[in-house]
């Protein structure tokens, strides 16, 4: 799905902000163009020159929080270059810090997967996306630590990480953030004080995976 409209405008941002918000925290199919327009406090015309349909703006909306997660990464990266763990333990920490916010509602990609069922929808192709984003990243991080299965491991962790989520939204965890990281780090192979000797590292055969 095209955007039409051009740059970035004022209008456009603030259309991405409410849609963000009202997304994120209702539901995609439990918020209507309409109420996006009345609270971003834009005019119909000016919604739909940026947004033709409500599944561009959703995929617009989806996009911004892939550039957010980019971002973020990149910072840790330009912060730390050459330390591959700083990636695994930035993956592992936002998950922990978004799941203790009283306002966590889950992965917002997983939630907006779940109102897509075609797995041919543009909605859908941005969300696998970035989920092989994740994982590539997590296997550059663990090649780069010389893991025996980085691309198996990974997925693995990808796994862990979108369970503990989603977890953490539908039973409201409050104190799973060491079990999850302490997971995490046995799959890695490198277990916290304590659990030396119970490594879940996959075995070298898991690395002809779909997918790697």
């Amino acid at each position: 799905m095209q955007e039409r409209g051009g740059p970035a405008s004022p209008a456009r941002e603030r259309i991405l902000v409410t849609a963000d918000r009202l997304f994120y925290g209702t539901g995609i199919r439990a918020v209507g163009v309409e109420r996006v327009i009345t609270e971003a406090g834009v005019a119909r015309m000016t919604f739909f020159r940026h947004f033709p349909s409500k599944d561009d703006l959703v995929v617009a909306f989806l996009a911004r929080r892939v550039g957010t997660a980019q971002e973020a990464l990149a910072r840790v990266r330009a912060e730390h270059p050459g330390e591959p763990r700083r990636v695994l333990e930035h993956f592992a920490a936002q998950v922990s810090d978004e799941a203790g916010v009283a306002e966590f509602r889950g992965c917002e990609f997983v939630n907006t997967a779940a109102e897509f069922y075609d797995s041919t929808h543009p909605v859908r192709r941005v969300v696998a996306d970035h989920r092989a984003w994740i994982t590539e990243r997590l296997a550059e991080a663990l090649t780069g630590l010389g893991h025996p299965a980085p691309r198996r491991t990974a997925e693995l962790l990808l796994m862990l990480r979108t369970g503990f989520i989603v977890a953490s939204s539908l039973e409201g965890l409050t104190s799973g953030d060491a079990e999850f990281e302490r997971a995490w780090w046995l799959l890695v192979g490198d277990p916290p004080d304590g659990d030396a000797g119970t490594s879940c590292e996959p075995a070298q055969a898991g690395e002809n995976s779909a997918g790697g």
